[in-house]
């Protein structure tokens, strides 16, 4: 590897305890896995995944932002009457 240091990733390693031939032929023969399409598909749907989750978090703030704003104008409202 020409001194360089390699990063092995959990993904890797799941592949390497699922099947240690196919990891041996795609990590270090280089050889492409014949499964491309399914693999496509598992991208996209960790993409799609990931944005829902990202939207969920963001939704959470928000509601959380809201809440905090709904105290504080009820504390201003008890201070001011």
């Amino acid at each position: 590897m020409d001194g360089e240091e390699r990063v092995i990733r959990a993904s890797e390693i799941a592949q390497f305890v699922y099947c240690a031939h196919a990891w041996w032929l795609g990590s270090v023969e280089g050889r492409p896995s014949a499964h491309r399409r399914e693999m496509r598909a598992g991208t996209a749907a960790h993409r799609r995944h990931g944005v829902g989750v990202r939207l969920t978090l963001w939704a959470a703030r928000l509601g959380y932002a809201l809440v905090l704003l709904g105290v504080l104008l009820g504390v201003i409202w008890w201070l001011g009457r």
